[in-house]
């Protein structure tokens, strides 16, 4: 059966590391409902490792423009699009429901909408006695060019 990496972020795209021009094969996937869909297809069995944006969209861009960037706050009422701490809960709810607990990395941007992903996925996995290895890293990528038309 393949196996996959899991990519959510709604502009971003990743692409080699221009220093060894390797990638592992990702999947992308833009908003919440892409993720949960493309993640009932494949099932958590076949994923090696998910990587998760926050801001997934215009409301969420603007909130951490206009709050988090400048004043290390972040209040989800501004942000009308479901963000990764959506899809956060939800995979944490699939783990709940006796789904396998596959490995999840954060690469967002948003420091604050991070350390809320990084934090509900590590404290679910410190009760149930697995290493909290939810961390943050760094993937390189492109950015998508949304033409309006």
């Amino acid at each position: 059966m393949k196996r996959y990496n899991i990519y959510l972020d709604d502009v971003r795209t990743p692409s080699p590391n221009p220093t060894t021009h390797d990638a592992p094969e990702w999947t992308v996937v833009r908003n919440y409902d892409e993720f949960v869909a493309k993640i009932k297809e494949v099932g958590l069995e076949n994923i090696d490792i998910i990587s998760l944006d926050h801001d997934l969209g215009d409301t969420a861009m603007m909130e951490w423009h206009t709050n988090v960037y400048h004043n290390y706050t972040l209040d989800y009422n501004n942000i009308k699009e479901k963000t990764g701490m959506d899809c956060t809960k939800w995979l944490v709810e699939q783990w709940m429901n006796g789904a396998p607990v596959v490995p999840v990395m954060v690469h967002s941007a948003n420091a604050i909408g991070s350390a809320n992903m990084m934090g509900y996925i590590n404290n679910y996995k410190h009760i149930n006695r697995l290493p909290q290895d939810c961390n943050r890293w760094h993937i390189p990528h492109t950015i998508e060019t949304i033409v309006e038309e």
